[in-house]
């Protein structure tokens, strides 16, 4: 199932696209991201595209293919091009990514290493 969840906690799910549009045009201070989640028993892990829009100006946009490693982001001053990227990603359209640099940044989501599991000197 698809959910929508916004900065103010309000939580849709099954959002149309028409919902998305809306829930994006209201970001804001305040209200200043947008997540589309899949929760399905099928898969494991993550699968989810968000939206963060910055003090600057500009959209975040990141998303999550299951494992932590699998995690990009890009930015952008459009929010039609952020749009469609979520609309692409709720309709699992293949080409939903193209129009951005993305930048996987899965290395800040590794698991730290327990300081026990070091060898003392």
């Amino acid at each position: 199932m698809l959910i929508a969840t916004n900065g103010r906690g309000y939580e849709l799910k099954r959002p149309t696209k028409p919902a998305v549009g809306t829930m994006l045009a209201n970001l804001r201070r305040g209200n200043e991201y947008l997540i589309l989640e899949r929760q399905d028993e099928e898969r494991e892990g993550d699968w989810y595209i968000q939206v963060w829009f910055r003090d600057n100006n500009t959209y975040q946009l990141e998303y999550r293919q299951g494992a932590p490693t699998e995690h990009y982001q890009t930015q952008t001053v459009s929010q039609q091009k952020v749009l469609q990227a979520l609309l692409g990603w709720m309709l699992n359209k293949p080409d939903w990514r193209e129009g951005f640099m993305w930048n996987n940044i899965g290395h800040m989501f590794a698991p730290v290493p327990n300081a026990e599991d070091e060898p003392t000197a």
